[in-house]
């Protein structure tokens, strides 16, 4: 069975892009336009086995999403991987620091990013 990937990300484009990445790898693929619909993709789904999520979003950023998915007992194990454009050390460890695996800032590099999901999923 294919490992399933969230991605939460308001760009439509990052979406598709990722999503096609992963897919061509043989993941099954979610994805949520931000983090409160990322918290209900992940409610909704059977398993989720990793997520990557965008910071800088409406309605609930991927640093409330993070801390309200590590909130969770059910979900505190999940690989997660921030893709964010904000690349600051302050950011990179409030990621980190709030439960995030590996922090990514973007564009990036598919190999890498493809390689990283399958160090975490291993």
């Amino acid at each position: 069975m294919s490992k399933n990937i969230l991605i939460v990300d308001d760009s439509k484009t990052v979406r598709n892009l990722v999503a096609f990445i992963m897919k061509k790898e043989g993941f099954k693929v979610t994805t949520a336009e931000d983090g409160l619909d990322g918290l209900e993709k992940l409610y909704a789904s059977e398993s989720i086995d990793l997520i990557i999520s965008d910071v800088n979003m409406p309605r609930m950023d991927g640093f409330t999403f993070i801390k309200s998915v590590r909130d969770q007992d059910a979900y505190k194990d999940i690989p997660i991987i921030v893709l964010s454009t904000e690349g600051q050390e302050k950011d990179i460890q409030t990621g980190l620091g709030l439960g995030a695996n590996l922090y990514m800032v973007k564009p990036a590099q598919p190999e890498k990013m493809v390689k990283n999901v399958k160090m975490l999923l291993g």
